[in-house]
């Protein structure tokens, strides 16, 4: 008995502190949002004016919708391109150059962010020089998003197309579906799920991501994270508080949505394929 309980506890106890270590420091910075001081760490009293403060800083604000379409551009093309490679490569199992076509997709995953920003921004300063386009800013840094995001939803989606059962894309085809009306009648509604989460997934890389975004932008394209880690290099600023809570409410908000939703979507799923089968 004693055997069994030590092991329990110090399991327990290992997975707290786990917790406590991710998640303690964010709950730290969403408390001293309030905080009247512009001192951090020494707590004066509850006040909100640093949102009122926030609302006025042109910056932040400019970098924050800057983040928001550069992140929406980035989920909807990565997602997009990603389902297409993991498809390519979970259903046609040979053809020519699949080996370099799955090192390369999968490449971005594995090198670091400071050589894929540096040999992008070289590229597009050789592009710009030869043809005058395109210009260093939101549409730079959408094409570096894109390209770390779609290895991401990559592995998404062909996770879930390795689980999926290829009798219903077999079936529809000998009721006479094409192949491209397979693909969009019945996979991409039995990854439907698969293609949430990945967009998720690329919205949040590509909201928070500093590295690609400081190489690949240029004047009047700041980002929200540069604009916090330009001003975290000068000194704690209470207004960086303030914006980091509401976007992790924003964050918490979106997921918990798409978590119901999901959860919504499996158990109508679940009842239809137990129907099917009583039928």
């Amino acid at each position: 008995m004693k055997g069994t309980l030590i092991p329990r506890w110090f399991g327990r106890g290992w997975l707290t502190f786990g917790y406590l270590f991710l998640y303690l420091p964010i709950i730290v910075l969403v408390v001293f949002s309030f905080n009247s001081s512009r001192q951090d760490m020494v707590w004066t009293g509850f006040s909100t004016q640093w949102y009122g403060e926030l609302m006025k800083d042109a910056e932040i604000i400019s970098g924050f919708g800057l983040s928001l379409r550069i992140a929406f551009f980035t989920a909807c093309s990565s997602v997009v391109l990603g389902t297409f490679a993991a498809f390519v490569l979970n259903r046609h199992r040979r053809f020519h150059g699949r080996t370099l076509f799955s090192a390369m997709a999968s490449a971005p995953l594995v090198m670091p962010e400071v050589i894929i920003g540096l040999s992008l921004l070289l590229m597009l300063v050789s592009v710009q020089k030869m043809f005058g386009f395109p210009e260093r800013g939101l549409g730079t840094i959408w094409i570096g998003h894109t390209l770390l995001g779609m290895a991401y939803a990559t592995v998404v989606v062909q996770s879930r197309l390795q689980e999926m059962s290829k009798s219903l894309e077999e079936a529809a085809m000998d009721l006479g579906c094409r192949p491209h009306q397979v693909f969009f009648l019945v996979t991409l509604p039995n990854i439907k799920q698969a293609l949430g989460s990945a967009w998720l997934l690329t919205f949040t890389l590509s909201l928070d991501d500093v590295v690609l975004s400081a190489f690949l932008s240029g004047p009047g394209s700041t980002t929200m994270p540069l604009v916090i880690f330009s001003r975290a290099r000068l000194g704690l600023d209470p207004r960086v508080n303030a914006v980091a809570a509401l976007t992790i409410l924003v964050v918490t908000v979106a997921v918990i949505a798409s978590s119901i939703y999901m959860a919504r979507a499996q158990r109508a799923r679940m009842k239809q394929i137990s129907s099917a089968g009583k039928g």
